[in-house]
C-alpha cells in the first residue's frame, strides 16, 4: 500500500514538474519582452508581447487559465506601444484587450496625444471627445484609480473649453484650463 501511494506521489510530482517546465517555456516570450521593456528596447518588447498574445489566442483555454498573466502581458504591450509613440496601434490593440489590461486608459491617452497634436479644430475636438469617452470607460472599470480620475477630469475640462473656443491653437490648449484672473497683475520675470 505504501509503495503504491509513493509511486502515485512520484508520478504527480513528475507531472507537476513537467507542467511547470512547459509553462515556463510557453511563457518565455513574455519574460523576454518584460526584460526588453525594462531595458527600453521597445521594438523587441512589442515583438515579444505580440508573440505571447498569438500563443494565448491559439489556446483560449490557456488564456482563461492564466488570465492574470495574459492581462499583464497585454497591458505591458499597450504600454510599450504607447512609449514607442505608436498611438494608432495602441487604439487598435485596446479595442480587443481584456479589462484587467486597462485598455480604455491606454486608448484614452493615445487619443489625448493625437488631439494635442491636431491642427484642425473639428478633428482635434473629435480626438479629445474620444479620449474623454475612453477615460470614462476606464473609470467605470477602475473607479478608485486616481491617475484615471485625473486624466478624465483634465480631458473633460479641456474638451468642454474647446467646444467654447474651438479655434485655439494646439500650443495654447493648456492655457484654456487656466482662466484669466481679473484684477490680478502678472509679475514680470527677470533673468
Amino acid at each position: 500500500m505504501l509503495k503504491t501511494l509513493g509511486a502515485a506521489l512520484v508520478i504527480v510530482l513528475f507531472l507537476a514538474g513537467v507542467s511547470l517546465v512547459a509553462y515556463s517555456r510557453w511563457t518565455r516570450p513574455i519574460a523576454d519582452a518584460d526584460a526588453a521593456l525594462a531595458d527600453g528596447r521597445l521594438d523587441e518588447a512589442i515583438a515579444g508581447y505580440r508573440t505571447s498574445e498569438t500563443r494565448f489566442d491559439q489556446l483560449p483555454a490557456a488564456r482563461q487559465l492564466f488570465e492574470s498573466e495574459y492581462a499583464r502581458a497585454y497591458g505591458n504591450h499597450l504600454w510599450a506601444l504607447y512609449r514607442a509613440k505608436r498611438y494608432d496601434e495602441v487604439i487598435d490593440l485596446a479595442d480587443r484587450g481584456p479589462a484587467d489590461a486597462s485598455p480604455h486608459f491606454f486608448s484614452g491617452c493615445a487619443f489625448f496625444v493625437k488631439g494635442s497634436a491636431e491642427e484642425q479644430p473639428e478633428t482635434r475636438l473629435g480626438w479629445f471627445t474620444r479620449a474623454e469617452e475612453e477615460f470614462h470607460k476606464a473609470l467605470e472599470t477602475a473607479p478608485e484609480d486616481w491617475d484615471t480620475k485625473y486624466d478624465f477630469e483634465l480631458t473633460s475640462r479641456l474638451a468642454s473649453e474647446l467646444r467654447k473656443q474651438p479655434k485655439t491653437p494646439p500650443k495654447q490648449l493648456m492655457q484654456l484650463l487656466r482662466p484669466p484672473q481679473t484684477g490680478v497683475k502678472q509679475q514680470r520675470r527677470v533673468g
